[in-house]
């Protein structure tokens, strides 16, 4: 079952806080696959937030290679959907709300009992008018705190 299935349409926030497209202050970075590339071609872009693309290099020493690619293989292939191995669920509140038109409302991933992971996503986004639309996520925080 999809996310947008169980809750509906998303919320959208107001245009103050609202993520532009065409904006140019872009902080997200590409995420690599820990452990080097796949063995096939992602559906989605992995993306990161800069603040947070620290945490995702210590990714691999913090949780493992296989938990740390079983989360990129999900972000990349079907981040909509309710994950196999590992849980996750919908923010409630301002926290889940989209970060822009089109954006998915935001996905808490519990990758271990230290590791967590809020990401959104959108099907067709586009850095400018004369851009190409690509699907992409957007890993927004990276907590290695437990609750």
């Amino acid at each position: 079952m999809t996310w947008s299935a169980r809750l509906g349409p998303p919320t959208p926030l107001p245009q103050a806080v609202r993520m532009p497209a065409d904006s140019a202050y872009q902080p997200l970075q590409p995420a690599r696959r820990p452990g080097g590339k796949p063995t096939h071609a992602p559906r989605y872009r992995v993306l990161i937030h800069r603040k947070y693309h620290a945490h995702w290099t210590q990714i691999v020493d913090r949780v493992g290679l296989d938990s740390a690619q079983q989360l990129w293989d999900h972000l990349s292939a079907h981040p909509g959907q309710v994950p196999e191995i590992n849980s996750s669920c919908i923010l409630k509140g301002r926290a889940g709300r989209p970060h822009g038109e089109g954006w998915s409302r935001t996905v808490h991933y519990e990758l271990s009992s230290k590791a967590r992971v809020n990401y959104q996503f959108h099907d067709r986004f586009t850095i400018g008018a004369q851009s190409d639309e690509h699907p992409v996520v957007a890993i927004l925080t990276i907590d290695y705190t437990s609750h």
